[in-house]
This record gives C-alpha cells, sequence and structure tokens, in this order.
C-alpha cells in the first residue's frame, strides 16, 4: 500500500528482490554396460542402489565362479557418493526375450462344443453411419446391423425387427472397437430370452474377435454393410466364422503375464502348464532373488474380483516374500480395476528404424507394476454384475461368469531367452571381465552392441544427465573407438552433459594414454587414468577403469559444494572405496599425463587416492580446457534454457523480456555468491531486439559471464633472511 506524503520526511522501504528461483534437480549420470538382468536396451532410472540391485541385479554365475559387471560398481560408488540418480541402459548381446506365466486355472468346465470364431483387424474409427452385419445363411436366417453414430448425434431407435444396433464412434480405434464388442455382446445377451444366446465379441490387439460356440455357428458372415472406409465397397464379407465342433477346447488360462526385464534369468518353470519344480516348503528350485512368481488369492464370486501378487522368486509359502499387491482386481474390462489398467500391460522396446533410435511404448495401460506387465486376458468378464449390481451374469455358455476367475493358487515363469554368459548358444568363448578385457571382447559384449543405445540417449527432452560414462569400452581399442567417438558427440550434440571416457586398458604406458589423448579434442569429455583396484560383490578385489568411479567423484563434488567447484584435489577428490591406484605415478609422470589433457590419480601416503586434475580433453587453451568451467557452462545452460522455454508463445513485449531478466539475474548472482562466477551481464533489451527481430518472431538474450578459475598451481616463496632483520606489516 502507499504512503501519503504530506510533510517532508524520510521514508523507509523494502524491496525484496532476492527470491530465487529453485535450481533444477540434479540430472544424476547415465552408465550403459551390461547388467544381470532388468530391461533390455531401455535406458531405465534408479533412485539408490537398492532400487538399482531390483531392477538390474548385481552377480551372477559363469563356470565355478561369481561375477559382477562394471556397471554394478559404477552405480554402487556413484550413490555411496552422495549421487540421487542413475539412469543405466542395459547393453546386451544376443536375442533376449520375457519369460511369461505359467497357466493362471480358472474355473471353466471342459464339456460342451467348440467354439466357431472369426476375427478382422481394425484399422481406424469408424466414420459415422459405418455399417456392420452378421448374417445367418443357413437355417433361421437372419441378418443383425451393427451402425455407428457420432457423439453429436441423438441415438436412433432399433427398427421393428429388433435386429439394427447402434455403437458410439468414440475418439480412437480402440474406444470405437470396444464399443462395437458391446453392442454385439448386448444383441445377443444371454438375460435376453428375446435373442439367440450364441455370439460374443471381443477386442485386443487392434483385432476384432467374435465366437460361437458348436457347429452351427459355422459359416455366420461378418460383414461391412457400407462404403465407408477402410472397408472398401458394400456388403464386402470380411470374415466368414468356422472351426466350431463337438468338443469344447476350454479357456483355461484366466490371464497372462509377462516379465519386464528379458534373460532366461526370469525363468523358473520348465513350461506353461509347470507350475515350477517345487521342494516340500513350496520353494521353487530354480527361484533366485533375480525372477518372480505370482500368486491369486481372495477370489470374490460374489464380486468378480481376486488379489493379485508378485513374490520374490526364492520365497517359499511360509516364508513369503511378497514385492507388491494388486487388490481387487477384475477380469472385466467395464470396471475401473481391469486388470490390465490396475498392473499395466505396456512395454518398452527400442526402435531403430529411424536415426536416431528412439524407445517405443506398445500397449494401451501404463504399468503400476515393477516387474510384470499383464500380456491377455482370456478370460474376460464384460459386465460381471447385472444391471442390478448384485446377480452375476452368464457367459455364451449359459456358463457363470465366475467360472472365468483364476483359481487360488501361485505358479512361475518360463520360456525367457537370451544368457548373460557369453558363449551359451554363442562362440563358445567365455566373458573377459575387470583387466583381462580386450578388444572383441568386454564383459562378454562387443563395442558394436553399444551403438543402439548411445543413439536413443540423445533424446534430451525424456532423459536428463549431467555425465554419461559406458565403463569396459576403452578407445584404444579399434573395435571401441567408434562407439567412444559416438559417446563424445552425443555430449557435444546434447550440450548438457560431460562423458567420462577410458583411453587404456588395464597394463599400459604413460606414453600410451598420451597417445591416445591425443586423438580427441573436446570440451565434453575428459579421462582419468590409471586404473584401480576395489572390492567388488564377489568378494573380490577386482582393477576396473577409471570411468567406474569418477561419476561418483562428480556427486561428492555436487553435494558437498557445486558443479562449477572442481571434482579434484584433496577436499573433493577423494575416490573412497578403492584399495590401490594400478601404479604410483611420480610428479614427473603427473607433468606429462596433464600436459596431454589426461587427469592423473594420484596416491598421497596417509591420504589416500585422489584425482589431481580436471582438463577436459580440449585441445586449445581456453577457459573450456577445464572440467569445472566446461560443467559451470552446462549448468547455467541447463536453468536458463528451463527458463527461457516458459517464453515460446508468449508475447514478444517488454513485460515478456523483464519476466525473464527477473528470473535469471538472481540466479546468476547467486552463483557469483557461490563462487560459481566473478561477474556477469544479461542484457535482453531494444539493443539487441530490435524491431526487425521482432517482426522474425525472435527474442535474443545475451549472457556474459566471467567463470571463476580455480587454483591449481600454488607458488609460495620463502624469503631467508638474516638475524636480527624486522618482519614489516
Amino acid at each position: 500500500m502507499a504512503e501519503t506524503i504530506i510533510s517532508p520526511g524520510v521514508f523507509t522501504r523494502e524491496n525484496d528482490i532476492s527470491f530465487i528461483q529453485p535450481a533444477p534437480v540434479a540430472a544424476g549420470a547415465a552408465i550403459i554396460g551390461p547388467t544381470v538382468k532388468g530391461p533390455v536396451e531401455v535406458p531405465t532410472l534408479v533412485t539408490s542402489y537398492n532400487d538399482y540391485v531390483r531392477k538390474f541385479g548385481t552377480t551372477f554365475q559363469s563356470g565355478a565362479a561369481s561375477y559382477e559387471f562394471l556397471t554394478s560398481i559404477g552405480v554402487k560408488n556413484y550413490f555411496q557418493q552422495g549421487g540421487n540418480s542413475v539412469l543405466v541402459s542395459r547393453v546386451v548381446s544376443g536375442s533376449f526375450t520375457r519369460a511369461t506365466s505359467t497357466t493362471v486355472t480358472n474355473g471353466t468346465t471342459s464339456t460342451g462344443t467348440e467354439f466357431a470364431s472369426g476375427s478382422v483387424a481394425v484399422f481406424r474409427v469408424a466414420a459415422t453411419n459405418q455399417e456392420f452385419r452378421l448374417t445367418n445363411v443357413g437355417s433361421g436366417n437372419f441378418t443383425y446391423r451393427f451402425v455407428a453414430y457420432g457423439l453429436e448425434h441423438n441415438h436412433p431407435a432399433d427398427d421393428v425387427d429388433g435386429k439394427l444396433f447402434y455403437f458410439n464412434t468414440g475418439s480412437s480405434t480402440t474406444v470405437t472397437a470396444t464399443s462395437l464388442s458391446r453392442a454385439i455382446n448386448d444383441a445377443f445377451r444371454p438375460s435376453d430370452s428375446a435373442l439367440p444366446n450364441f455370439i460374443s465379441a471381443s477386442f485386443n490387439s487392434n483385432t476384432l474377435i467374435i465366437s460361437g460356440s458348436g457347429t452351427g455357428k459355422n459359416g455366420i458372415i461378418f460383414s461391412s454393410g457400407s462404403e465407408t472406409a477402410p472397408f472398401a465397397s458394400s456388403n464386402k464379407t470380411l470374415f466368414t466364422m468356422g472351426g466350431g465342433g463337438n468338443t469344447l477346447t476350454a479357456t483355461t488360462n484366466s490371464f497372462l503375464l509377462e516379465t519386464l526385464g528379458k534373460g532366461v534369468v526370469y525363468n523358473n518353470a520348465t513350461g506353461s502348464g509347470d507350475t515350477g519344480l517345487q521342494n516340500s516348503d513350496g520353494s521353487l528350485i530354480s527361484g533366485s532373488s533375480d525372477n518372480v512368481r505370482w500368486e491369486v488369492s481372495n477370489v470374490n464370486n460374489s464380486l468378480g474380483t481376486f488379489t493379485l501378487s508378485v513374490r520374490q522368486g526364492n520365497d517359499s509359502h511360509k516364508n513369503k516374500i511378497i514385492l507388491e499387491t494388486f487388490n481387487n482386481v477384475s477380469l472385466d474390462p467395464n470396471n475401473g480395476n481391469y486388470i490390465e489398467k490396475l498392473i499395466g500391460n505396456q512395454y518398452q522396446q527400442i526402435n531403430t528404424s529411424e536415426n536416431p533410435a528412439y524407445i517405443e511404448n506398445i500397449g494401451e495401460y501404463v504399468n503400476r507394476s515393477n516387474y510384470v506387465r499383464v500380456s491377455a486376458v482370456a478370460g474376460q468378464t464384460i459386465d460381471y454384475l447385472g444391471t442390478d449390481g448384485l446377480t452375476v451374469n452368464t457367459d455364451v455358455q449359459n456358463v457363470s461368469y465366475s467360472a472365468s476367475l483364476p483359481a487360488v493358487g501361485s505358479g512361475s515363469f518360463h520360456g525367457a531367452t537370451g544368457n548373460i554368459v557369453r558363449g551359451i548358444g554363442d562362440d563358445g568363448e567365455a566373458n573377459n571381465h575387470f583387466k583381462d578385457i580386450e578388444n572383441g571382447n568386454t564383459q562378454g559384449l562387443e563395442g558394436t552392441e553399444y551403438a543402439n543405445i548411445i543413439s536413443v540417449l540423445e533424446n534430451t527432452d525424456d532423459y536428463q544427465f549431467n555425465i554419461v560414462t559406458a565403463p569396459g569400452l576403452i578407445y584404444s581399442f579399434a573395435q571401441h573407438t567408434t562407439q567412444l567417438d559416438s559417446l563424445i558427440s552425443l555430449a557435444e550434440t546434447r550440450g548438457d552433459c560431460i562423458a567420462v571416457v577410458d583411453l587404456v586398458a588395464h597394463g599400459s604406458t604413460v606414453s600410451n594414454v598420451v597417445a591416445e589423448s591425443a586423438k580427441i579434442n573436446s570440451s565434453y569429455a575428459a579421462s582419468y587414468w590409471p586404473w584401480l583396484q576395489a572390492g567388488t560383490a564377489t568378494g573380490r578385489n577386482e582393477f576396473v577403469p577409471a570411468s567406474v568411479v569418477i561419476p561418483g567423484v562428480y556427486a561428492f563434488t555436487d553435494s558437498s559444494a557445486a558443479p562449477w567447484f572442481a571434482p579434484a584435489g584433496l577436499v573433493r577428490g577423494g575416490i573412497t572405496g578403492v584399495i590401490q591406484a594400478e601404479r604410483r605415478l611420480t610428479r614427473t609422470q603427473r607433468d606429462t599425463l596433464y600436459s596431454d589433457k589426461v587427469n592423473p590419480i594420484a596416491s598421497f601416503p596417509g591420504q589416500g587416492i585422489s584425482v589431481f586434475g580436471q582438463k577436459t580433453l580440449q585441445t586449445k587453451s581456453s577457459a573450456l580446457d577445464r572440467v569445472n568451467v566446461r560443467r559451470l557452462l552446462i549448468e547455467l545452460k541447463k536453468f536458463i534454457g528451463d527458463q527461457a522455454r516458459n517464453l515460446v508463445f508468449e508475447q514478444n513485449t517488454i513485460t515478456t523480456r523483464n519476466r525473464f531478466l527477473a528470473t535469471v539475474n538472481p540466479y546468476l548472482e547467486s552463483v557469483v555468491q557461490r563462487q560459481g562466477l566473478f561477474a556477469y551481464r544479461v542484457v535482453m533489451d531494444d539493443s539487441n531486439n530490435t524491431a526487425d527481430v521482432v517482426d522474425r518472431n525472435q527474442l535474443i538474450g545475451q549472457i556474459f559471464i566471467q567463470p571463476a578459475k580455480t587454483a591449481e598451481f600454488i607458488v609460495l616463496d620463502f624469503t631467508i633472511e638474516p638475524t636480527g632483520a624486522t618482519f614489516v606489516d
């Protein structure tokens, strides 16, 4: 409220402009490499080491020995050093598939007649007045008509013979086909004695399926009754039902589950009818902490619901390890707790048909389970309860829908392919790990197998991270050079991360390292040497390349200071969890490495092992040949870019510019206060936004910064003076 000034005097007021927009959440690291289990070539976020173990595992057996991948060690070190999140991208060799659940049995009887059926793919949303027909050309000749109408139309009245029905076109192919299925089921609902009880319809994966019991249903025609696309001609036959017989092939599998992860590690049964070879306590002989089993309980025939639990594969019936539980699950697609909606039926896969490759989602319902998805529902119970909400409906065989509910029990998973151990179904060569990594065999992989996932990570909207590594790829190996060049190119293209690359194999010399560093020129990449010995989950101490632990050093710097502080030195460059370096570097060797853009890892007696350099692999001397300056620019571009994104499609006026300046200036001032900048200036006014610029629909801002430099060379002059000299302040 403004003061009313009448008499002379001094008035003091406060204008608080110190409010600073919160900085973006730390994106964390992206680590690419093999894992024991988990999604294949799908970047997956983990928020703790336990989360990583649950999704990707830790150790595995090969022969008589157990092993751990570099990916696992790197993730563990990153979280131990204060990291918040890691984007893990699993790379495999060969073909990997998911495991499916063993038969979820139900109460459907095995007597009666075999179903006749037919199906057709539905390619698009039906247009208004699109008509479909079901025609029986045998005894009791009749035709049922199903006509599409739009939401804007009133529902027309049925015709006099009661064989005309309407369905809603909806807003998508799925909605339209589901509505058509419901109209067909309504036409032949068993509770209506005026209509023959023989037909049921369902829609799954863009396919409309119509079936009926008995040989008398063979020959029924399903046709398009109009010329509306995609069914081109009038009264075109889409399919003729067939396959009906005298013996019923009963549906005994209520639904099918599928693991989200891929590989034989998820198998703990040998076939669909096998509940898994079990011990006397109900534990699975092939069960492990890396796979899962399913359990159905609390079946409620009155409501048509049940409980589905996902259990750890190595538990027992008396000592259950329940990973997640879904209550009041229904097989009725019209129920809010329909199994596909409640658990999810989506899966992700890499699509390499375009460049860059991308991850596509398959399925309608987002997964709520961390372990499984619903891949099929064979025993749908459409409108399980009657209109009174109490009476249980019956299916087309006049059998209670409750017979379709799953029986109480548990089961296993089977059928997955893909083994993490190279040589099984491959070339017979064992995996090479740790210091034995070589050109054509790095943890059982080849360099070319990293290409697709590196391409996927170019997507800056879906995947955010500030450091990327691929432990196990070595630049000096001919087969790895191309992929590491792609990794560096990825960082340059994204502009929001730095790539840490390993230059040489274990046992190399300083001259080997220097020769490789000369081949790279980028401020978006950095390299560290030598290799380090670390403890592993197997209990053995192994040598690992520096890229395994450097993300952890960056994480510690971010959490203890800020990204623009050097991730080096005795204060922030200490490397925890390592036992010793491959070799102790002399001062001369450290000088040689540093002058050639390689950051030495030094061993100081009594002070541990520390990163003692912070150069990027940029050849030209400039501020950007230092890691802390590159990471400062990454941080500033990320924050200011996010703020500028909010201005897109806003009015190009002074008000919009001032809104931007009111956010960016306080943030940059805070960076000055936190020792990231010496000074800065932001220009977004009429000087760089002339009338011509505005007419081109552009808004230009210029940010001038003076990065704070690090003290890397400390010079202390000791002057010896004669006795009796006076020290002057």
